[in-house]
């Protein structure tokens, strides 16, 4: 798989058809297989785009096509890359990949093109991670910390911590080589207050982790009530579909319902549940009641809804005290119609709301985003990646043992042998040094042709 030495080919576009289909070819012999199946004598002159027809090893027409040459080490991958911008039909684009083969390269494998990119120094592994990230973007939010990433803007960050780490690093080092001379480059304290201020960096970029994650992997938020409070249809306003039945009849709603929801740039998984009650009209309905408190009890969020058009009751105020300690947002619903209590008087901020005019709705999405604490991430980058995350937090438990060895005045070795593993941690990160069987699992999960 980490071969670089022959030329491989595949369709970098999607399944289906389209108005144009891409064939991508990457490797030594790009321009010569191009060359042969387009019966070109001269070659392809750099990064402009060539009108010709591209022909089968027997001669026979494919398609007329736009080639384009983009020599190394000045391409994606860093090898002689090849695009043929054919029409997009699937049987027209699968003849030119098999006229590249038959000319000499093979199907490159899930993310190969990137995997060069990241073996020929183009981009590091942080930023070769972030192209799947950005393919598999589903909300504008997804894109934005993908494209920060692939940007380069979270190796920024990564390279502020890491630069200072390394100077301590060499100063430690340097006290290490002349014990006898009696040099000190730093000092017990000097060392101690250098790996606080490391240690705080490091909290930031995992604190903004957590948050990240949510970006990335999205949320969970369970809407919850007693039958009748209009769950429902508030599931469907805000999943913008009829995806739960809505009647007068209370328990209409039996089972959980998810849908997945774009709030404000993060992918919620909205469930509705059923009403929540003490007294359930039949076993059906006490299933339903008891998987509502099991969808209530790992969700990150809860949207209490409380029908502002009717007394509260019992029911209500045993919800209320329920969620009082979780993450939630209380939502009095039904505002299109009379109200018959204050939600001043609840003792929490509630939102109003219509579910059926829509009205609230929008401060409804705002204050989940607000709830999951997910808003600050619009300023910087964050890290949204479980194995970025992973790592970080080992570096920051060994850069925590060497300040409290430095603050306890071990010797420098004892540092070092800390600081070295954050330095292993940040490299592992980046990709400076990452074992085969990691960068395997990271590309395989790559489309073909990417």
């Amino acid at each position: 798989m980490f071969s670089t030495d022959d030329t491989i080919v595949a369709i970098a576009t999607p399944p289906g058809r389209g108005g144009i289909g891409v064939v991508r070819i990457s490797g030594p012999d790009a321009a010569p297989i191009a060359s042969r199946l387009t019966r070109r004598d001269s070659a392809f002159e750099p990064r402009r785009a060539t009108l010709t027809t591209v022909r089968s090893i027997d001669a026979a027409s494919i398609d007329r096509a736009v080639v384009t040459f983009f020599p190394s080490p000045h391409s994606y991958t860093g090898d002689d890359v090849i695009e043929i911008s054919a029409h997009g039909s699937p049987v027209v684009l699968a003849a030119i990949q098999r006229a590249a083969m038959q000319a000499g390269a093979r199907l490159a494998e899930p993310g190969e093109f990137t995997l060069r990119a990241y073996l020929n120094g183009r981009i590091d592994l942080v930023q070769a991670e972030a192209v799947a990230e950005l393919i598999d973007a589903v909300t504008p939010l997804q894109a934005r910390a993908a494209f920060d990433q692939l940007d380069g803007t979270l190796t920024a960050r990564l390279r502020a911590i890491d630069d200072p780490l390394m100077d301590l690093i060499a100063r430690l080092e340097a006290s290490l080589d002349f014990p006898d001379e009696g040099y000190h480059f730093i000092t017990p304290d000097e060392a101690a207050a250098s790996l606080a201020r490391i240690a705080t960096s490091l909290d930031d970029l995992l604190v903004d982790a957590a948050r990240g994650r949510m970006i990335r992997e999205g949320c969970t938020a369970v809407v919850v009530g007693r039958p009748n409070v209009g769950k429902s249809t508030l599931f469907n306003r805000l999943a913008g579909a009829e995806r739960a039945i809505v009647t007068d009849v209370p328990g209409t709603t039996r089972d959980l319902l998810t849908e997945r929801v774009d709030i404000d740039g993060i992918p919620f998984t909205l469930v509705d549940t059923a009403g929540l009650r003490e007294a359930a009209s039949d076993p059906i309905e006490e299933e339903g009641i008891a998987r509502a408190r099991q969808a209530h009890a790992v969700a990150e969020v809860a949207v209490v809804l409380l029908d502002r058009s009717q007394p509260l009751t019992a029911d209500d105020r045993h919800l209320l005290e329920l969620t009082a300690t979780t993450r939630r947002v209380v939502v009095a619903s039904k505002s299109d119609l009379n109200a018959a209590w204050d939600p001043a008087l609840l003792g929490c901020d509630a939102l109003e709301l219509s579910a059926v005019t829509g009205e609230g709705c929008a401060a409804l999405g705002r204050a989940l985003v607000r709830a999951v604490d997910a808003e600050p991430l619009r300023d910087r980058a964050a890290v949204a990646n479980a194995r970025h995350r992973a790592l970080l937090e080992r570096a920051r438990e060994s850069v925590e043992r060497a300040r409290a060895a430095a603050a306890g005045g071990a010797s420098e070795e004892f540092l070092l042998a800390d600081l070295h593993e954050a330095r292993a941690a940040f490299d592992e990160v980046t990709g400076a040094r990452t074992p085969d069987d990691v960068l395997r699992t990271i590309f395989e999960r790559f489309c073909i042709g990417k």
